[in-house]
């Protein structure tokens, strides 16, 4: 019998043998200027193989959706935005003319944004906004737009979905709002899909449908999927490797199984003892005391260390970024003692079954 490890490498393995669909190295983004210029990614890393489910973690403002945004080039302005290499499908993004960019993001890199309900533009139908999506990328015209439309309402599973063709966002519920966002999104069949908080501002029972959603279509499409959450639930039962981040970096890379058995990081450690379900016999539950840095008061060394209960004087400087058994963090504590109040969790199903 094949023991938790033994699983874990061989799918690693096999996974290792699929080719890269994303590979961003060194990725920064600054807002401001001068004295005022903050950082908010600092120096990201990723990779993303066909076909593969990769959570990022983190509390707000540790940089997640603004790294995803940085990718697909939504962010403002005021933002400066600087990589040594970002390849997608074997293209180079940052050499990329704008026009041959348009024609990638939105049609094979796609987003789903968090609050459905607040990012549909009120002004038009669902048939409206679909079509406009299938028009620009695919350069459908006439009855084949609104076949596609009626196929992609049914795929996301939306009730009666005839009739909500000629309705308006605010004529939706936010758990149809969101299937109209998901229709959007892979009306294209992108080939990377990046969920941010897909669950956001919807009550238990629609989160499991979208989740649900999500993941077989990930599967019947062979989408690369991006889960943005800061629910560790929703990583265990629906990715295979994590991404964790603080404050605008990556501190830990691993699979599911080791982030939940032997986390690397203080911080990853903090984010699991917070979990309410796997904290069952306590008198209260364990917290991070402070809030993540802003740009007035980030600290000259690691960023967590004025919150960090295993700060010592070597944490004054900024720490190496260190390989673990399935993945790398950015610690000097890279070996962390077991979670005094963790119950014992053997593989991801039984992580699944407590949460």
């Amino acid at each position: 019998m094949l023991n938790n490890a033994s699983v874990v490498n061989s799918a690693r393995q096999s996974v290792n043998n699929t080719p890269l669909l994303l590979d961003i190295k060194n990725l920064s983004v600054t807002f401001g200027e001068g004295a005022r210029a903050f950082r908010a990614v600092d120096d990201v890393s990723l990779t993303i193989r066909q076909g593969e489910v990769v959570a990022v973690v983190g509390e707000s403002g540790s940089g997640k959706s603004v790294t995803m945004m940085a990718l697909m080039g939504l962010l403002p302005p005021s933002a400066t935005v600087r990589a040594k290499r970002v390849m997608f499908d074997n293209k180079d993004m940052l050499s990329m003319r704008a026009k041959e960019k348009r024609g990638i993001i939105g049609k094979d890199i796609s987003m789903i944004f968090q609050n459905a309900m607040s990012c549909l533009n009120p002004s038009f139908t669902v048939e409206m906004q679909l079509g406009e999506v299938l028009r620009k990328h695919l350069g459908l015209r006439g009855s084949a737009v609104q076949t596609r439309i009626l196929e992609l309402l049914e795929l996301v599973e939306m009730p009666d979905a005839k009739n909500r063709l000629k309705v308006y966002p605010h004529q939706l519920s936010g758990g149809m709002s969101q299937r109209v966002m998901i229709a959007m999104a892979i009306a294209c069949e992108p080939k990377l899909l990046i969920a941010d908080e897909p669950t956001t501002a919807l009550d238990v029972t629609v989160q499991a449908q979208i989740m649900d959603l999500l993941s077989r279509l990930q599967r019947e499409k062979q989408m690369a999927m991006v889960l943005i959450t800061h629910d560790l639930g929703l990583v265990a039962q629906n990715s295979r490797d994590v991404v964790v981040m603080y404050a605008g970096q990556v501190v830990e890379t691993s699979t599911v199984p080791e982030i939940f058995q032997n986390p690397a990081h203080p911080y990853t450690e903090a984010l699991l003892q917070a979990i309410p379900e796997l904290a069952i016999g306590q008198d209260r539950l364990n917290s991070l005391p402070g809030v993540v840095p802003s740009q007035y008061d980030r600290p000259s060394g690691c960023l967590l260390s004025p919150r960090c209960p295993y700060k010592e004087p070597a944490c004054e400087v900024p720490p190496p970024i260190l390989e673990t058994p399935n993945g790398n963090v950015r610690c000097i504590h890279s070996d962390l003692p077991n979670l005094p109040s963790r119950p014992s969790i053997a593989n991801t199903a039984t992580v699944e079954s407590q949460l």
